[in-house]
């Protein structure tokens, strides 16, 4: 698939180095989130994974910013638009509202206390920490705005439309968008792996996967969006624990 180079164009580097998180980066990166030991850095994690939301805005969230009975998040876009403030709504899992009322108190905090009263500096070394921890190689995918591209890829992926993708990313232009589409995703491999072979010796690679599938049917399944809340929600359980059995 073509990429271009120019600027924030591509999901690469002039040098062709990735911009974003893969599917199995982002995993890793939520389970590393939900066992990171200081609560403020778990919340901050999962809001920047599960809203593509730049860090910066992040940083400037509120208590009035997060909606719990609607499950949204209610983003101000930080980027201005003809001198107009740019506030856009992203719904999110329940896993996440949970986390951020009980870490943060919303209900005993006034509406513009900032959740995160940190400089970006600062922020970006707790992420990056918690990207170590991932096992997340350097490189310009290993950032917050790694994480903001994978947001936008694995939501294409997943079928979301991209005049939603737009406007939760809070992209001006749906040509900006637009890039997500040009990664190879799985209908794409499904396509080339019929010219990997010749004759009928070989199967498509959807049954070659499904068969390595059913060999390590022991293993959870973490494509569905609701399958991986619930275990990351299990894991979430599991890590509380582990940490308060080393913390006796």
């Amino acid at each position: 698939m073509h990429h271009t180079h120019s600027g924030t164009s591509s999901l690469y580097s002039a040098a062709g180095l990735r911009k974003y998180l893969t599917r199995d980066e982002r995993e890793r990166f939520l389970a590393a989130s939900l066992a990171a030991p200081r609560p403020d850095v778990r919340t901050l994690c999962l809001t920047l994974a599960y809203t593509g939301c730049r860090i910066s805005e992040a940083l400037a969230l509120t208590t009035a910013s997060i909606q719990a009975a609607e499950g949204i998040i209610a983003i101000r876009s930080l980027k201005k638009r003809n001198g107009l403030v740019v506030v856009r709504e992203v719904p999110v899992p329940s896993l996440l509202v949970v986390q951020i009322e009980r870490v943060h108190t919303l209900s005993s905090l006034h509406p513009l206390q900032r959740l995160w009263p940190l400089s970006r500096g600062r922020a970006w070394q707790l992420v990056k920490e918690v990207m170590q921890t991932a096992r997340i190689g350097v490189g310009p995918h290993a950032s917050p705005k790694g994480l903001r591209h994978g947001f936008g890829l694995h939501a294409v992926r997943c079928g979301v439309p991209l005049n939603l993708v737009q406007r939760w990313l809070g992209h001006a232009d749906i040509k900006t968008t637009a890039i997500y589409t040009s990664a190879v995703g799985p209908e794409e491999r499904e396509f080339a792996s019929r010219t990997w072979h010749f004759g009928k010796s070989r199967p498509p690679d959807s049954q070659v996967r499904r068969r390595r599938r059913s060999v390590k049917s022991a293993a959870p399944s973490l494509t569905a969006p609701a399958d991986l809340a619930v275990a990351l929600e299990d894991l979430y359980h599991a890590a509380r624990q582990m940490f308060s059995v080393v913390g006796r």
